[in-house]
């Protein structure tokens, strides 16, 4: 049994893990979690004795394979707690991610696997993240960004980097929603800002941040 500080540093380095695939400093960590470097230290610890992850100060931090496993366990709930409430509950994208937080750490056995049938076994979350399936397997992770696409170029919004609820406010006020149609009309040499059309309308101009926290398929 995890603590849910525990749960949440598993989660994060899992996260960090998938995002960037490369060495997981204590720093990282810190900075994602908004902690005290020392309390990461500690937590490092702690987990590294109840062999949920190894550390080394060459290669990083690293998840075993049952860190991988109880981590993966928490992304799913989390996933899946996040179209329940968005499908079932009418709560906005926005939303979503902060009650999910706290419905993840919920013990029971069976509940993910209950509430992964109820919902049709979704493969994606409200943000476009995969869900990984009971035997941790998971559907298409996307990586090219907005900001990737060359001038001209047409894609289909897939998911979104930053899930904090002022980028996805802001979204909502551009009409952009997960399979949203962009074409990239312009990058500007000045400060590498987009202009880009939205299901064909009139165009908008976007900064690259913006363009670096959509992901997008152009397949």
């Amino acid at each position: 049994m995890h603590t849910l500080s525990e749960e949440n540093y598993l989660k994060c380095i899992y996260r960090l893990w998938q995002d960037k695939g490369q060495k997981i400093t204590p720093t990282a960590i810190a900075e994602s979690l908004g902690n005290n470097p020392a309390s990461v230290v500690d937590m490092i610890r702690k987990l590294t004795d109840k062999q949920l992850i190894a550390y080394d100060k060459k290669k990083g931090v690293e998840l075993t394979v049952q860190g991988q496993k109880d981590a993966t366990l928490i992304v799913r709930r989390h996933r899946l707690w996040e179209v329940f409430l968005l499908e079932k509950l009418g709560y906005h994208w926005d939303e979503i991610h902060d009650i999910a937080e706290e419905l993840e750490h919920i013990k029971d056995a069976s509940l993910a696997d209950r509430l992964d049938k109820f919902l049709g076994f979704p493969e994606y979350d409200p943000h476009g993240d995969p869900i990984p399936k009971a035997n941790g397997k998971m559907a298409k992770r996307f990586s090219t960004t907005l900001a990737d696409v060359k001038t001209g170029g047409s894609c289909r919004v897939v998911a979104v980097k930053d899930t904090t609820s002022q980028f996805l406010q802001y979204l909502q006020k551009l009409d952009i929603n997960i399979g949203t149609k962009i074409q990239l009309i312009e990058k500007i040499p000045f400060d590498s800002s987009l202009v880009i059309s939205i299901n064909g309308n009139e165009h908008k101009t976007v900064s690259q941040k913006f363009g670096e926290s959509l992901l997008i398929d152009n397949s």
